[in-house]
């Protein structure tokens, strides 16, 4: 019978995590190293070592009524979208509203996580943490590991020659926090990201001049869309998905490019995808079109080399005079804390995780990582109702299947994910589908056929409005009463 729960960090997962545990009278303790919640979202001048660091203009990619916890809205004078001290008060106010401060022990480290001898009878885990200098172990029945993916930075510098010989200063995105010290400069960004782009239309406000490379090209979105509505209000919807799934594979590759192109054709830019039609997670920035347009950015394709002071690019160009490199080329994940580390990477590295969560091969299920996949929707609903999931499993409400029947569930997902999405983007998966299968599992699916029944104005939002989180708190154990209301009014919310 699992009763305590080891909670490890206390950023959007961590906290979604401890109030699912509190929910279903479940004891958990979150663990978090640094001396607030917030994760991701809370800002630092520096870089922090084994914390994710965001720089200091980061908006987000998803609207409010999209990305919000789905029982605690945003409050409706925000912007749609926000600067990043927004939605850090907002995580602030939610762990004070579900009264979740009291669970967490903050500048506590755990720096192991190993299962006990009698794993395969009890499912306990031992979790050893450092505060003050002091270690202490304890012993938990569940450990929901939500310490995020955005925290090792992946440099691979082997993949560009001559980088030792360079003779400017060259880092990780991740060290990056204001524009001011290359005012003036030359400075290259490599990687097309949302960090990158985002990067390098920021230093061009102040930069002499700023080259963007793309080994790839990528889609690049504007956050506001048709009528100046939010992209993911419009984009994010049940009949759109229900369409997309429909269609012959030819005809909804045609019209996702398409669309995609609807506002400005990329290759003109530079900027077209090598794959087309992969469905990897476009880019979201307003800016960088009109930048490119005014020549302050210039693409470039894949670095060759690197010279003293300057720079081969693939395509046999030479840029002189280079000050400064910026490497955007995103993260790997990595648990330190786990012992064996096979257990999340069980094959080939790769994580392997069942729905995205637990690891199959485990005797027992009482493993739990949030917030290990990326979809083109918004991460705070989606780490919600994985942690419902998840804590249904531990109680033994959610059956699972035979071990085989969950590898293979992971395989016929990873082929759908390749196909669809590539390979380097083996996090990625369909937003409403992954939500829909989690939520079918733990009965909290808005059942949309009785609702065209009893309330059909709420089904005909439901369909063909945006599938905004409240949706996963209309029905089922964990219901929020606010939800239909919530959905009702989500597009006044959104204007006013």
């Amino acid at each position: 019978m699992v009763r305590r729960v080891a909670v490890v960090g206390a950023g959007v997962s961590g906290l979604a995590a401890t109030k699912c545990c509190l929910e279903e009278g479940l004891e958990p303790i979150c663990f978090e190293q640094s001396e607030d919640v917030g994760g991701l979202w809370r800002y630092t001048d520096q870089a922090e070592e084994g914390r994710a660091s965001i720089y200091r203009t980061v908006f987000t990619n998803s609207c409010k009524e999209m990305m919000c916890y789905p029982d605690f809205p945003f409050p409706d004078d925000h912007p749609n979208y926000m600067h990043n001290a927004r939605v850090q008060h907002y995580i602030c106010k939610y762990a004070e509203h579900f009264d979740l401060l009291r669970h967490v022990q903050f500048k506590t480290l755990v720096t192991k996580v190993k299962k006990r001898p009698d794993f395969s009878v009890t499912g306990q885990w031992e979790v050893v943490t450092q505060r003050d200098g002091k270690e202490e172990t304890a012993v938990f029945d569940a450990v929901m590991v939500c310490s995020g993916h955005h925290v090792y930075p992946n440099l691979p510098l082997a993949d560009f020659p001559g980088i030792q010989k360079f003779k400017g200063c060259y880092f990780h995105s991740r060290e990056y926090k204001e524009p001011e010290k290359f005012r003036g400069k030359k400075v290259l960004v490599v990687g097309l990201g949302n960090s990158g782009c985002d990067i390098a239309v920021e230093l061009s406000t102040v930069a002499s001049q700023v080259y963007l490379s793309s080994r790839s090209g990528s889609w690049v979105m504007s956050r506001v869309w048709d009528n100046g509505y939010p992209w993911d209000m419009l984009v994010i919807t049940r009949f759109r998905t229900w369409l997309g799934n429909i269609l012959p594979r030819a005809l909804s590759d045609w019209l996702y490019v398409r669309g995609m192109n609807r506002f400005f054709k990329h290759e003109n830019f530079g900027l077209m995808p090598l794959n087309r039609t992969s469905r990897k997670e476009p880019v979201f920035n307003d800016d960088l079109p009109s930048r490119i347009a005014c020549g302050v950015v210039v693409m470039k394709p894949n670095v060759k080399e690197f010279r003293e002071t300057s720079v081969l690019f693939q395509d046999g160009t030479v840029q002189d005079d280079v000050d400064a490199v910026v490497f955007a080329t995103g993260y790997s994940y990595s648990y330190p804390f786990m012992e064996d580390d096979s257990i999340i990477k069980s094959r080939d590295n790769q994580v392997t995780l069942y729905k995205g969560i637990l690891p199959p091969l485990l005797e027992k299920p009482t493993m739990a990582v949030i917030g290990l996949v990326q979809s083109l929707g918004p991460i705070i609903p989606t780490v919600d109702l994985q942690c419902r999931w998840a804590v249904k499993v531990f109680q033994g409400q959610c059956m699972l299947p035979p071990v085989s029947e969950m590898i293979d569930d992971v395989d016929e997902k990873m082929g759908k994910k390749l196909k669809w999405y590539g390979s380097s983007t083996t996090l990625q998966t369909d937003y409403i589908a992954y939500m829909d299968e989690l939520a079918s599992a733990i009965g909290v699916k808005p059942n949309v056929l009785k609702l065209l029944l009893t309330d059909p104005w709420l089904a005909l939002e439901v369909i063909f409005g945006p599938c905004s989180p409240y949706q996963f708190r209309l029905m089922g154990p964990g219901k929020w009463n606010g939800a239909r209301k919530a959905i009702l009014t989500q597009w006044d919310r959104t204007l006013q």
